[in-house]
């Protein structure tokens, strides 16, 4: 399904070629995810979490500004340092380029915080940049406000952590802990009013991958949820020929509830008793080895 994706979006001179290459390179069972949420919503701590336990690779925009050595980084830097908003289509130049290196080919990759519109959506889709699961956090504005004005962060390992709902118990990791330049209350508002302005329009791209969690409860209960979601297969759309084994002792039900399932999705019903039956009646081959079973009363 993956390399049908891609086929469909860059549309190669030399379609077997491609494919060829797809199959050489990609690891089609590597994680290819997005969190996303409003602000202090644990986006930075699930996505963290989740590379540990998957091998995955971090992306976020932090990471590409300052922890990559890439192509447009300091195209992306030079708005940074301006205070201007950095484009969608840098943005997303930046994250094809990251995820196009052979660590997130092979290792798959989390994407943290993008896209936070519809228009930085559609930009990955162009790229061919289309997550196989997308975790949305959610909870109460008032929730969000307080826990933005708790935060701390480890400055060598880049986590997140809570005066409050996440403390460390490492006494090095305490000491070590900083106060980010956080949203003022009143910034962090006008933030959460952005994001649930921009969100619908996100939701409508990615609804069939997308599941919503709640942020507001005990962060391993959190971290659970989205490990199990993550590790979800999706149903794949594509055409296919159902076959389908009833198996149980004599009397639980078989015949009935095949002839029940192949009436009603128009499935051919193949009774194997029946079959062995017919081969005897016909007086093949096999039915002259099958013949002393039935005979005794074998099934």
């Amino acid at each position: 399904q993956n390399m049908l994706e891609e086929l469909l979006i860059h549309k190669p001179d030399d379609p077997i070629q491609y494919m060829i290459n797809h199959l050489k390179q990609n690891n089609d069972d590597a994680p290819r995810i997005c969190v996303l949420g409003p602000p202090a919503s644990g986006k930075t701590t699930v996505a963290m979490w989740l590379c540990k336990h998957l091998d995955a690779i971090h992306i976020s925009q932090e990471t590409l500004l300052f922890k990559e050595i890439l192509a447009l980084t300091n195209e992306a830097k030079a708005y940074k340092e301006k205070n201007q908003k950095i484009p969608s289509a840098l943005w997303a130049n930046l994250i094809q380029d990251r995820l196009s290196n052979v660590d997130c080919i092979k290792q798959g990759w989390i994407l943290e915080g993008f896209p936070e519109n519809q228009e930085q959506a559609w930009m990955l889709q162009s790229a061919g940049i289309i997550p196989r699961h997308v975790v949305v956090l959610y909870a109460p504005d008032t929730v969000l406000i307080e826990r933005n004005s708790g935060k701390r962060l480890d400055p060598i390992t880049g986590e997140v952590y809570h005066t409050t709902f996440d403390w460390p118990s490492d006494l090095l990791v305490q000491q070590r802990l900083v106060k980010p330049e956080d949203l003022s209350e009143q910034e962090m508002s006008k933030k959460l009013l952005e994001y649930h302005r921009n969100f619908p329009g996100v939701f409508q791209i990615y609804q069939k991958v997308l599941k919503s969690i709640n942020a507001d409860q005990p962060s391993m209960d959190v971290l659970s949820q989205v490990l199990t979601y993550v590790q979800t297969r999706h149903r794949s759309a594509a055409p296919f020929t159902p076959r389908i084994l009833f198996c149980g002792p004599p009397g639980s039900g078989k015949s009935l509830q095949a002839a029940v399932i192949a009436q009603k999705y128009g499935i051919v019903n193949i009774c194997c008793g029946q079959l062995l039956k017919e081969a005897v009646a016909d007086k093949t081959k096999l039915g002259g080895l099958v013949k002393p079973y039935i005979d005794n009363g074998y099934p």
